[in-house]
């Protein structure tokens, strides 16, 4: 999890009359965005599995009440070992009064907040986060809404300690992604059939996705997909753009702006991207929805948010690319434009690069038993519209050419455009000092963490650390390498 972000992020810190906090209390915002920044996004950690259980009370299960995926018997964590938390999730969430409704974070096993760590003071490493989308079949309109995560045993901190429900249609189709900075996130309905009436996925039985679950998105892209046909739903072209030098030679996208399926920018966990960020007031631990009237009402308040790909292309990449990511209205926000995991995943369907980088069957996440588990993968891509295993398209996502395309297109791009990416900030400055070797960092892990090294490729990246360990150098071998 991440718990403050910087000026070019969507917060706005504003100090207001309306602050119920002392001023000389409170936390300086921009101390707390650089620190949370600095725990928050550690590039080519690794997270396991996201899993779900029904319960009948808005309650901790029980040790017996967890789902298979969890079924082997773990000592209790101590709360600095514990990396595991549940999240419960209100009656009806595709619902307008389920949206506004908090989540709750707490910890597993009858652990409580405090003695798991499972708070979201505690957001840089044990922090959950939820983003919905929302799409109107009768017009195509779309729109998003960050849902609040809470710790349980506390409120809102708003206006009445509650958020007003967002105005959606009736018949709605929504889609919820959750991401968490821990290394295992529980679903736990808040009745028995909460997780199943909203379609919630988080894996097979025994075998959970990693740190990140979906709520409806199959139902969701294929109403996406009936707009688009029908012309309600007409998606913005990514566009051009002169400050991209195009590279990869037959393989590369010239000087279009990438979408999150591009290799230019593909990472090692695709998919693993909610955007939603949160308030946090550092006097309370209570949480609130990242806005402007919330920022003035919680004073001193940092900013807490989780590990996403898509905040590094949406918010990074693009604008020093001078591309624009597609943004809709947030509802939580007063309507102001903000992008998600699911635009990302709407975007690349609509203008799909013609070599794609779908999530590959040697991605942890949808691996089972350690070997490559295409069912597992086809589960996990349907939940973001992507395309399932087959010939086609394992040309380019199979485990074997996802590495080589790795290598051989996301490698020249960074080595074209390494001038301009380095007058980029970094993402996490604990990490890289500038926006291309944050880059360059991200695609040596990857190659590492995807076992690309297996088909006789060799890493195309040599980085130089200070001696704190952040990369301040990058060189690169764009010689072609073919996957064996």
């Amino acid at each position: 999890m991440h718990d403050v972000r910087w000026p070019a992020w969507r917060r706005r810190m504003q100090a207001s009359g309306m602050s119920r906090v002392a001023r000389q209390l409170a936390v300086p915002a921009v101390l707390g965005l650089v620190i949370g920044v600095v725990l928050a996004f550690q590039s080519g950690t690794s997270n396991s599995g996201l899993t779900q259980i029904p319960l009948g009370t808005y309650v901790t299960p029980a040790a017996a009440d967890t789902a298979a995926a969890l079924a082997t018997a773990m000592p209790a964590p101590s709360m600095k070992s514990n990396t595991t938390c549940d999240i419960i999730v209100p009656a009806n969430p595709l619902s307008a009064q389920g949206l506004a409704a908090p989540y709750q974070l707490t910890g597993p096993n009858g652990m409580t907040p405090a003695q798991s760590g499972c708070e979201m003071s505690n957001g840089a490493k044990l922090g959950a986060f939820v983003q919905a989308t929302i799409l109107d079949p009768a017009t195509g309109t779309l729109s998003v809404y960050e849902p609040l995560v809470v710790t349980q045993g506390t409120r809102p901190d708003t206006p009445g300690l509650k958020l007003n429900p967002p105005v959606i249609p009736a018949d709605a189709v929504v889609t919820i992604d959750f991401g968490f900075n821990g290394t295992h996130l529980v679903q736990v309905g808040a009745t028995p059939t909460t997780l199943a009436d909203a379609h919630c996925v988080s894996g097979q039985a025994g075998s959970a996705f990693g740190q990140t679950s979906f709520c409806n998105g199959v139902n969701f892209f294929n109403a996406v997909r009936q707009t688009e046909r029908k012309g309600l739903l007409k998606v913005p072209s990514p566009g051009t753009s002169n400050a991209i030098v195009p590279s990869g030679g037959d393989l590369g996208t010239g000087r279009s702006c990438p979408v999150i399926s591009n290799f230019e920018v593909a990472g090692l966990d695709p998919g693993e991207s909610v955007t939603t960020t949160y308030l946090l007031n550092p006097l309370t631990g209570q949480t609130a929805q990242d806005n402007a009237t919330y920022q003035s009402y919680v004073a001193g308040s940092t900013l807490v948010h989780g590990n996403s790909a898509n905040v590094v292309l949406d918010q990074y990449v693009d604008p020093i690319l001078g591309c624009t990511p597609f943004e809709v209205p947030d509802l939580s926000s007063a309507n102001v434009p903000a992008f998600s995991e699911a635009l990302d995943e709407i975007a690349a369907g609509a203008y799909p690069p013609k070599t794609a980088a779908l999530v590959p069957e040697n991605d942890e996440v949808v691996m089972g038993g350690g070997e490559s588990d295409p069912a597992k993968t086809d589960l996990y891509r349907s939940e973001l519209g992507q395309a399932p295993v087959s010939a086609a398209t394992d040309k380019s996502s199979s485990p074997a050419m996802y590495c080589q395309n790795l290598v051989d297109i996301q490698t020249p791009f960074l080595a074209a455009n390494q001038k301009l990416l380095a007058t980029g900030q970094s993402p996490v400055t604990a990490t890289a000092d500038n926006l291309l070797t944050f880059l360059a960092n991200d695609l040596s892990a990857s190659f590492t963490r995807l076992g690309c090294q297996q088909f006789h490729l060799a890493n195309p990246v040599s980085l130089k650390r200070n001696s704190a360990g952040v990369a301040i150098a990058a060189t690169f071998d764009t010689a072609v390498q073919t996957a064996l």
